[in-house]
């Protein structure tokens, strides 16, 4: 199955694909057409699109709330903890059943995402209690991610730059060493495969390496790759 990662799957949703929306923090954060219109650039150097954005979001009681009134399976709120206090503050108003993405490696915010205690979101309601890890994860990371209880695992996230994270060609190593290691060592894990999908031959590239589902976002950016990518999705 097909991914639609932030920020596109905070608009978009098509027939048979899962979106992610958010990450969305405890408190709001504003200012996000202003860090779009400030730091969204094509990359040259890198082959990819860099951002600043900084998990600017309306806050995780509008998630919430967009989750009550639609209960749409097809729909995975992503957030992010800033402070340890906030873990539990979170988990009070997260409904258990709210399918869940816990981001905890957005490299253009101005702190690090928490990555400890976050086990207490694992409910046996929740379909989908998913990391959104780093391309820089470290292999005892992961170990101790799944040792945590985590089974379901997004590679990767940006990867961090001076102008903050770059999307793109950039991530596809990064996502295949990582998501080979779990797969490898761990058969009962669940991998989103995602970064530089412009065209079905990553796709199937992903799943060749092991992924379980492909995430896509940039590719959203030209509409006439996304149409190839869909048709064959749907042809298949």
């Amino acid at each position: 199955m097909l991914v639609i990662s932030p920020p596109f799957g905070n608009y978009v949703s098509l027939p048979c694909t899962l979106s992610i929306r958010g990450s969305y923090t405890l408190q709001p954060r504003d200012g996000l057409f202003q860090q779009i219109v400030k730091t969204l650039r094509y990359s040259f150097e890198h082959r990819g699109w860099v951002n600043k954005i900084g998990l600017r979001n309306k806050g995780i009681d509008y998630a919430i709330s967009k989750y009550k009134a639609n209960k749409d399976e097809n729909i995975i709120y992503s957030i992010a903890i800033l402070e340890e206090n906030d873990i539990i503050k979170m988990n009070e108003k997260i409904p258990k059943n709210m399918p869940l993405e816990i981001n905890v490696s957005c490299p253009n915010a101005e702190k690090k995402m928490i990555q400890e205690g976050l086990r207490q979101f694992i409910t046996p309601h929740r379909k989908w209690c998913m990391l959104k890890l780093s391309p820089h994860v470290t292999n005892e990371e992961i170990d101790s991610y799944y040792r945590q209880g985590f089974r379901q695992f997004h590679c990767s996230n940006t990867v961090p730059c001076s102008r903050g994270g770059v999307s793109g060609v950039i991530v596809r190593p990064y996502t295949n060493k990582n998501m080979k290691y779990i797969k490898s060592k761990y058969d009962d894990c669940v991998v989103v495969a995602g970064g530089g999908v412009t065209k079905w031959n990553h796709v199937e590239e992903y799943k060749y390496n092991g992924a379980d589902y492909v995430s896509m976002s940039t590719i959203f950016f030209c509409p006439y790759n996304v149409l190839g990518v869909l048709y064959n999705y749907y042809m298949k």
